[in-house]
C-alpha cells in the first residue's frame, strides 16, 4: 500500500524516537503536515523539536492519548497515525506501574477507538522486542509467543494485542512494529547509552547492572524511523514487523566502548545490584521488513561515534534534563547499590 499522506499524527512526537521520526517525516514527505500530540511528561521535551519551531508544516498539541476528547480533536482528518507515545523505562515501571498501564494500555485503547470511530485510513503501533522476553540463543520471529518480564514490556504487549484484536474484530487498518534497542540523538539520559556518555563527560560513575553480561541488539534511531515509515507506507494491514539492529553487544561492551570514545577514566565503571527480573538477551529476526526494501545504514561503531559527538555538541540540552527530578531518580536508583564484583565472574 504505497501512498503519500497529507496529514499525519505522531503521538509522543516530543520524545526520543518520536521526535526523530518527525524530522524524518518532514525530510521525506515535504508536502505533508505533521501534528504532534505529546503529554510532555518528564521524557517529553519540546526542546527536541526546537529546530522546527518555525516550520509551518508542524503543529504541536499538548495532551494525553488517554483523553478521548483530545484524541478525537487531533485525529480528525488525519490520513495516518503513528503511536510513539509510551512510558518506556523499565526501571520506572518496576518502581510504579501506574503510568505505564495508563499510557501504554488505556492510551492505546483510546487511540484505537478514535481511529475506528473516525475511519482513519491507517494506524501504526510502535512497539518493542521486549514483548517477546529473553532468549538464550536464536532469535524471535513475529509469530512467536509474547513473554514480557516487567511492567513496561507487559503493557507494551497488551497494547499490541489490543491493536491486533481491533484488526480482527473491526477490520481496523492497523499494523505493529517491534524494534530492538534504539540509541541516538535526543535520547533521555536515563537510558544506558546516553547515561554513560553524559556521566563520562561529567566524570561521574558509570553504573552497570550485575556483571554487565546482559545482551541487547542495538539499532540506530534513524534506521528505526526509516523502517517504521516504510511499514506505514507499504506494510500489510494486520501484520507485525520486527526491526532489528543486528548488532548484539553486552552492556559491558557498550560501556567500555563509551569509555574509549569519551576518553574518560575506566575506573569510573561501577557494578551495581542487578535490576529485578532483568532479561538476559533480546534478539529478533526482521526478514518481513527487509522484504519491503529496508536496509539499515548505521553500523554500531559509527552510530556510537555520532551519538557521542551529538551529546558533546548538546551539553546544555542534557544538563537541563539531568537536574531536578532526574537527579532524585538517579540517586534512588544507583547510589549505595554497589555490587560485589567489578568484572564478569570476578571480585575486587
Amino acid at each position: 500500500m504505497g501512498f503519500t499522506m497529507a496529514r499525519i499524527l505522531v503521538t509522543g512526537g516530543a520524545g526520543f524516537i518520536g521526535s526523530n521520526f518527525v524530522y524524518h517525516l518532514l525530510r521525506e514527505e515535504p508536502d505533508a503536515s505533521v501534528v504532534v500530540l505529546d503529554k510532555l511528561t518528564y521524557a517529553g521535551n519540546l526542546e527536541n523539536l526546537q529546530p522546527l519551531r518555525d516550520d509551518p508544516r508542524l503543529q504541536f498539541v499538548r495532551g494525553d492519548i488517554a483523553d478521548p476528547d483530545t484524541v478525537r480533536d487531533v485525529i480528525r482528518g488525519c490520513d495516518i497515525v503513528y503511536n510513539f507515545a509510551a512510558e518506556s523505562h523499565v526501571d520506572r515501571s518496576i518502581q510504579d506501574a501506574h503510568d505505564v498501564v495508563w499510557t501504554n494500555v488505556r492510551g492505546t485503547q483510546v487511540l484505537l477507538d478514535a481511529v475506528r470511530e473516525l475511519a482513519i485510513p491507517r494506524y501504526v503501533q510502535v512497539s518493542t522486542d521486549e514483548v517477546y522476553g529473553s532468549r538464550a540463543s536464536g532469535a524471535f520471529t513475529e509469530s512467536d509467543a509474547l513473554q514480557p518480564s516487567n511492567p513496561y514490556s507487559a503493557c507494551k504487549a497488551a497494547g499490541d494485542l489490543l491493536v491486533l484484536a481491533y484488526v480482527r474484530t473491526w477490520k481496523l487498518p492497523a499494523l505493529v512494529t517491534r524494534s530492538s534497542n534504539n540509541y541516538g540523538p535526543y535520547q533521555h539520559p536515563e537510558k544506558l547509552i546516553p547515561l554513560h556518555i553524559t556521566n563520562a563527560m561529567e566524570t561521574k560513575p558509570l553504573p552497570i547492572y550485575g556483571d554487565g553480561s546482559n545482551v541487547r541488539d542495538w539499532l540506530h534511531v534513524e534506521d528505526n524511523c526509516r523502517a517504521i515509515h516504510l511499514v506505514g507506507r507499504q506494510g500489510v494491514e494486520g501484520e507485525i514487523y520486527n526491526i532489528a539492529g543486528h548488532s548484539e553487544r553486552s552492556n559491558l561492551w557498550i560501556v567500555e566502548r563509551i569509555v574509549e570514545l569519551t576518553r574518560c577514566d575506566p575506573r569510573l565503571k561501577r557494578f551495581v545490584q542487578d535490576r529485578p527480573g532483568h532479561d538476559f538477551r533480546y534478539a529478533i529476526l526482521d526478514e518481513k521488513v527487509r522484504a519491503l526494501g529496508y536496509q539499515p545504514r548505521w553500523s554500531l561503531e559509527e552510530g556510537l561515534k555520532q551519538t557521542v559527538s551529538w551529546y558533546r555538541a548538546h551539553e546544555g540540552w542534557w544538563q537541563r534534563i539531568k537536574g531536578g527530578e532526574f537527579a532524585d531518580y538517579y540517586r534512588g536508583q544507583y547510589e549505595g547499590r554497589d555490587a560485589e564484583h567489578s568484572e564478569p565472574g570476578g571480585t575486587e
